[in-house]
């Protein structure tokens, strides 16, 4: 014999349980809205706008890049870097710094 799967709720009627679980899920729903954030697409600087922002000359910029400090993205013929890359790479030049 088989046997169904018969669940009943007491005191509430069917239009009192559907209004609940809606009210339930547009909750859930503001929560993930509030704490949502889209992905940033990535942010790519110039040679001349890295070199301002480290305060290094074009000649440093380049010796960083042999060296593997800063990572050079290449665009045909134009070098790029991402914005946080840079950032994290500030910080690691400015901790390296700081243990010496």
């Amino acid at each position: 014999m088989e046997q169904s799967k018969i669940t009943q709720v007491f005191g509430i009627t069917p239009s009192e349980l559907k209004e609940d679980i809606i009210n339930d899920v547009r909750a859930e729903l503001n929560v993930i809205a509030q704490n949502f954030q889209p992905i940033k697409p990535a942010e790519y600087l110039t040679r001349q706008e890295v070199a301002t922002i480290l305060k290094v000359s074009l000649v440093t910029l380049t010796d960083w890049n042999k060296k593997g400090v800063l990572k050079p993205y290449r665009l045909g013929n134009l070098i790029r870097y991402k914005r946080d890359e840079i950032d994290q790479a500030l910080i690691a030049i400015f901790n390296s710094k700081n243990k010496q």
